[in-house]
């Protein structure tokens, strides 16, 4: 099944995590992509010290609306090619959880292309349970996910100009 975790509040990813460290728990592979991060973080260590298979990257460490074009066309490499290796790993070993974490976002800004992403999950195989996550899905996204949560923003520290803790926000 396709699980969509959306918003703008804070714990999309953080719930991606969690089914991720359910499922490692229970003996099943797990393949988590991030797309569109790239500073060190406390799930993906934990993630990979459990076992996981990470794939994610971009070039270098700017938000995407601040690349040159030369570092948003390297992160669209990354990011499609991650995309693509992370299929094939799937495949191979189909009754998996793979996470898909900001591909809205990557979606949103060209990163990858929206009808790449819809043509695997309309043909994903079955026993492959499926996380997307990040903000402004497309409605395809929502039309064909099983299940959707929306993670609505009510306050956060970040808008009092508090930024990012290690630990609790990465």
């Amino acid at each position: 099944m396709i699980h969509l975790y959306f918003g703008d509040g804070k714990g999309k990813t953080t719930a991606a995590v969690g089914l991720a460290t359910r499922a490692l728990g229970n003996g099943f592979p797990v393949i988590f992509v991030q797309f569109l991060k790239g500073r060190l973080s406390g799930e993906i260590e934990s993630l990979s010290k459990l076992g996981a298979v990470i794939f994610r990257g971009k070039s270098g460490e700017k938000f995407f609306s601040k690349m040159n074009d030369d570092e948003k066309s390297q992160t669209k490499k990354i990011s499609v090619q991650n995309f693509e290796d992370a299929i094939s790993l799937a495949q191979k070993n189909q009754k998996s959880l793979l996470v898909f974490d900001e591909v809205c976002a990557a979606v949103n800004y060209g990163v990858l292309p929206k009808t790449l992403v819809e043509s695997f999950l309309k043909n994903a195989p079955k026993e492959l349970e499926i996380v997307l996550t990040g903000r402004n899905p497309p409605l395809s996204f929502v039309e064909i996910s099983d299940y959707v949560s929306e993670i609505k923003k009510i306050k956060h520290p970040f808008d009092e100009g508090i930024p990012a803790r290690r630990g609790v926000e990465y």
